[in-house]
């Protein structure tokens, strides 16, 4: 079994995204990381539109752990929690859609969480879309809700990750065009050890 996202989460992704380009990934990021640990629930399911979320406060300020290369490591507190999470943005995608936002991979670990890979696309997937993720050799399908998709299986994805080189993935883009994005892997394992160092499983 996987985590499901409720419509509710999948708005927070959307209005998270939009401020990205004018706060930054290190601020914004942490509300795409609250989103894939929702619970339960059907991610395309219409409900009404949920209100903004208020910008983070001080105490819930993302603080950077490092930079390892093409990755940037980084944690922040969630209800008193700390969520650690590495990213990186795309190298290339392709075809060039107007507009689009920016193109994130994630890898985050909560003490009750671990592992949860997600894509954060820049355009809305159409419902029940699923995403292939290919890590060198290796595929791995990914669900979607919004504008972001998320592993089916983050352990298997990040084992992978952990000794490749380069991450694709393949999207159906807006007007049924095949989006593909190409992400380096160089960092990754030491981003990847930093923030399971810094926020380990819990016993």
């Amino acid at each position: 079994m996987f985590p499901r996202l409720s419509c509710r989460a999948a708005q927070r992704i959307y209005l998270g995204m939009r401020a990205l380009s004018i706060l930054g990934p290190l601020l914004i990021l942490p509300i795409l990381l609250a989103v894939s640990a929702s619970g339960p629930a059907l991610a395309q399911q219409k409900h009404a539109p949920a209100p903004a979320k208020p910008a983070p406060t001080a105490s819930s300020t993302p603080k950077s752990l490092g930079k390892f290369e093409d990755w940037t490591a980084a944690i922040h507190q969630e209800g008193g929690q700390k969520v650690c999470y590495a990213f990186t943005r795309a190298q290339n995608s392709t075809p060039a859609i107007p507009g689009r936002g920016d193109v994130v991979l994630t890898v985050t670990q909560r003490s009750t969480g671990r592992d949860a890979v997600a894509l954060t696309a820049g355009f809305t997937y159409a419902p029940g879309v699923e995403v292939m993720v290919q890590v060198d050799q290796t595929g791995h399908p990914f669900y979607t809700a919004q504008r972001s998709a998320f592993s089916r299986q983050g352990p298997a994805a990040v084992g992978a990750m952990k000794t490749g080189r380069t991450v694709i993935a393949r999207s159906p883009g807006p007007n049924k065009t095949q989006v593909v994005d190409t992400f380096s892997l160089k960092g990754f394992p030491q981003a990847y050890g930093v923030i399971v160092k810094e926020c380990p499983p819990s016993r």
